[in-house]
């Protein structure tokens, strides 16, 4: 066909495209036509995120030196109260400008993009940057109720239906609270209809696991957090005299730490408005787990500061190990990847104006915070080593050992790739392979035993669902060096199979599958196995989980009959919210001991098929909880996992690292 031919071809538009059909969204609507661009998205995360947001408001007012005291109340009727000892949100009207004689809060909780971080003394440094965090949880809550207290009165602003205003802000009285003249309190009920996809149901851990991050990073803030939903209120206060030492000593907890010794230093330079804290110890474990914080905001991505310390802490220690001797003349440096090993650290940087890359805010991009942070490092670690020989020199025995480690898994990474083809041809025999070679629509199931796999292998779509069976329990590589895990036959299956190589090397991008589904029973074995294949995504190809590509299959555990229709229940929860809606269900049920005892016709049904499965994606949120998380799960202390599990139980359908 030619140009020509297309171009006559081509469809005219239908109606006219002028002014008219231009809207225009005003106040708080774009908020509420597009939340995700505000808050991520609308299910769980991006509800929790409506409580970063008021809370972020009040750790800048204690970063600015005039809050010491955070308190956060998920409350019974299904609000969420967060109130603070700041100096309270101004309640002056506006003297002139487009919002002349409307109070400051008025403003605040109604207007994007206003608030006191663009500029003048009200902040130094701010997480807040962008002017859009009270208000846009104003557009998304039902209700909203906003309490000020200034030099000891009492104002009160109220809000419905996504941020209109109940009346004007009012002085009601005086402080109800003894010995507290300033302050501000934000209660908030999030709009079902936004969040319709997973519900309004705030998660305890989740909250607990952000506000224990922010004690730990404002030394001495004190921040209380109440849930009322119980029959008795559960209540913790998290407050730490030691900051970031005590938040490594923490992550460290259950693992085995090399010495008992955190180095720390603290460097600022008020001139450019730059400060750095730096807190640093090493386990006996195999992995490192650098988390850097930019004014409160955990960076997940890194950035400029954590390079900065990358490159010095990489200096400091040859230098060390060549001044004492440990490493000859002959010998070469030690990678960074040797010294870090084992290694944790925090690095929390605060500055005047922090560059984000990203929606997300998860990359620092100051570049003069490199060099500031180097600096520091160069200087105060070498200091610290010269301090403490006998620690100084467990570290550097250690990424010696880690260096001799690294050259051995490159041999048995060689080796590997000529046993098994990693580098191209060849899949492992058990492997069911799919016909397309498009990997964004196609799927691996990785299915426990050859019972299961076949009935898998049975239920799936050929075209799209590759099958992979796996025997036993794969190797807890949380204790195993890659060296060791790449002589697992199980595990050499599975890099072969996802493609992409392994560890340092992997590289997302040429995974295969878009979809890597962990499918085991709805058991304590079959739990303990998912584990086992996260640990090694997480720890191995962590770049696919944060690329969304690692989920869960959810099998029933249950099944039972309403008339001739057979209905299949995940667990013990959904068989108990059953029963509540249908107390005179008379039918037994009958409990599914495993994906082998399944025909295939109920497990592409119930798990296997796109139109009526769930799947449950699992993701990276706070890369130093994931850390500790999979420490605790995975490693050597046994009555930390026992406490970890009984502890979260309650939670274990939000599924987030």
């Amino acid at each position: 066909m030619s140009s020509t031919e297309k171009k006559s071809s081509a469809k005219k538009p239908t109606a006219d495209y002028g002014a008219k059909d231009i809207q225009v969204l005003e106040g708080l609507d774009p908020v509420r036509k597009r939340p995700g661009m505000y808050i991520g998205s609308t299910g769980l995360a991006g509800l929790h995120h409506l409580i970063w947001e008021v809370v972020d408001n009040s750790v800048d007012e204690a970063m600015a030196g005039f809050c010491t005291r955070i308190d956060v109340i998920i409350q019974a009727d299904g609000g969420c109260r967060v109130e603070d000892n700041g100096r309270g949100i101004p309640v002056d009207p506006y003297p002139s400008g487009p919002h002349k004689g409307k109070s400051a809060a008025e403003v605040v909780l109604t207007v994007l993009h206003a608030g006191g971080k663009f500029g003048g003394e009200g902040y130094k440094v701010s997480g807040g940057l962008h002017g859009v965090g009270v208000s846009v949880v104003n557009a998304l809550s039902t209700r909203l109720l906003l309490e000020i207290d200034r030099g000891g009165d009492r104002y009160e602003l109220e809000f419905v239906d996504g941020g209109k205003m109940k009346g004007k802000l009012q002085k009601i009285g005086d402080s109800p609270a003894k010995g507290r003249t300033n302050g501000t309190s934000v209660t908030f009920y999030p709009d079902p209809i936004i969040f319709a996809a997973e519900g309004i149901e705030f998660v305890a851990r989740t909250v607990m696991e952000r506000l224990q991050t922010m004690a730990f990073l404002n030394k001495g803030l004190e921040v209380v957090f109440s849930d009322e939903r119980a029959e008795k209120v559960q209540k913790v206060v998290f407050q730490y005299k030691g900051g970031i030492v005590d938040f490594v000593k923490h992550l460290n907890a259950s693992k085995e730490a090399l010495f008992t010794k955190v180095a720390f230093f603290e460097v600022e330079d008020e001139e450019e408005g730059m400060q750095a804290d730096v807190a640093v110890q090493w386990n006996t474990g195999y992995y490192e787990g650098i988390h850097g914080y930019a004014n409160g905001i955990s960076t997940t991505e890194g950035g400029m500061h954590v390079e900065g310390f990358k490159t010095a802490l990489t200096s400091v220690l040859n230098k060390y190990a060549r001044d004492k001797g440990i490493l000859k003349e002959k010998e070469e440096n030690l990678l960074g990847e040797d010294i870090r090993e084992g290694m944790t650290a925090i690095v929390a940087v605060k500055l005047r104006e922090p560059q984000f890359e990203g929606q997300t805010k998860a990359k620092l991009g100051n570049v003069p915070m490199r060099s500031f942070v180097q600096k520091a490092t160069n200087k105060a670690l070498a200091e610290w080593l010269d301090e403490n020989p006998a620690e100084a020199n467990k570290v550097v025995k250690k990424a010696i050992a880690a260096a001799q480690a690294r050259l051995a898994a490159k041999n048995a990474r060689n080796a590997v790739r000529r046993k098994t083809a990693l580098a191209g041809a060849g899949m492992p025999d058990k492997l069911k392979d799919c016909s397309s070679g498009n990997p964004a629509e196609s799927e691996l199931f990785i299915v426990e035993g050859d019972s299961a796999g076949g009935t898998a292998v049975d239920a799936r779509d050929p075209r799209v669902q590759a099958i992979l069976p796996i025997r036993g329990k794969i190797l807890n590589v949380e204790r195993s060096r890659l060296d060791k895990m790449l002589k697992n036959n199980e595990i050499q299956a599975l890099i072969t199979a996802i493609g992409g190589g392994v560890g340092d090397e992997f590289d997302a991008s040429k995974a295969r599958y878009h979809k890597i589904i962990a499918l085991a029973d709805a058991d304590v074995d079959g739990s303990h196995i998912r584990t086992l294949l996260l640990t090694f995504f997480y720890r191995q190809m962590k770049p696919m989980v944060e690329a969304g590509y690692v989920y869960i299959a959810q099998p029933p555990l249950f099944s039972t009959e309403i008339g001739k229709e057979k209905i299949y229940l995940k667990d013990e929860v959904a068989k108990a919210a059953f029963l509540a809606d249908k107390p005179n269900h008379k039918k037994e049920f009958q409990r599914l001991k495993g994906l082998g005892e399944m025909d295939w016709q109920e497990l592409r049904s119930t798990t296997m098929d796109p139109m009526t499965r769930t799947l449950l994606q699992v993701t990276v949120e706070e890369a130093a909880i994931a850390d500790e998380v999979m420490s605790v799960l995975m490693g050597d202390d046994v009555e930390s996992r026992k406490n970890f599990i009984v502890t979260n139980a309650r939670d274990v359908r939000n599924l987030d690292f």
